[in-house]
């Protein structure tokens, strides 16, 4: 169960309101999705928009990796949720 996160890229999907990121188990992609509630919650000055709840995921990378290892059980599932 080694979860890294080499690849700091990151997406934000309008319509369901969330940010997108991955993690990998050895070779295994494993796709964490983030409710921009969550992230605003973190980041209480950011605004609403796409650039802003970026910038406020970007502004607590760490925290929010932190969440995503903690949920990651290592099991076969390859999305999780974080809201």
């Amino acid at each position: 169960m080694a979860l890294n996160f080499p690849n700091p890229s990151r997406t934000y999907e309008p319509a369901e309101r969330r940010i997108r990121f991955w993690g990998y188990d050895n070779s295994r992609e494993v796709v964490f999705l983030i409710d921009d509630a969550v992230t605003l919650r973190l980041s209480r000055s950011a605004g609403s928009d796409e650039s802003s709840v970026l910038e406020a995921f970007d502004g607590h990378r760490s925290e929010i990796l932190t969440l995503a290892q903690k949920m990651y059980k290592g099991d076969p599932r390859r999305k999780y949720a974080i809201s």
